[in-house]
């Protein structure tokens, strides 16, 4: 009789925080080199790590991050505060926001790493329908087709390589049992 792995639900958990981490890798990767052809000349590294001087300069995943937690303290966050919660906040979307797929994709029969291209791009429209709504973005419709195109390949490498880390790490004994 042949045995298959089956996740348990933490596995599932577990492996889609590790495989958000790896597909956030992969969209940070498309954009570090569009940078680059652009004529960037930061490495990898001082790019992926840019200090965040002030709340001005912070991208929206800090700015989502700012407003929780001044909601929470009920206090205003200092600018100094911008570049550490402005990172957390970009690894903790990429990490957590996976969980989701590591739980849908491990109660599939047979998961499929195609599958992270409408993961991606599901992850992509979301951000335009949140975002606007938190005031971080415009509607959709005033952004220009190479904006929403460049922003949506991103997406979709995250879904990717999301997907393919999820695949693999589906097969890992770690995260499964057998039956």
């Amino acid at each position: 009789m042949r045995t298959r792995k089956q996740l348990t639900p933490l596995g599932a958990v577990g492996a889609g925080l590790v495989a958000g981490a790896v597909g956030t890798v992969c969209m940070d990767t498309v954009r570090f080199l569009r940078q680059r052809r652009a004529g960037g000349e930061h490495n990898a590294l001082h790019w992926e790590f840019a200090p965040v001087r002030s709340w001005q300069e912070a991208p929206d995943p800090g700015q989502v991050g700012r407003r929780l937690a001044e909601a929470f303290t009920r206090r205003e966050l200092p600018d100094s505060a911008a570049f550490p919660v402005s990172t957390v906040m970009h690894w903790a979307y990429g990490a957590g926001n996976a969980v989701s797929y590591g739980v849908v994709s491990a109660s599939l029969r047979k998961p499929r790493v195609l599958y992270g291209l409408p993961y991606g791009a599901l992850v992509w429209l979301s951000g335009y329908v949140v975002l606007p709504i938190a005031g971080l973005y415009e509607p959709i419709w005033r952004y220009d087709a190479k904006t929403l195109g460049d922003d949506l390949t991103a997406h979709l490498a995250y879904g990717l390589g999301t997907s393919s880390a999820f695949w693999l790490l589906s097969r890992a004994s770690v995260f499964s049992r057998q039956l």
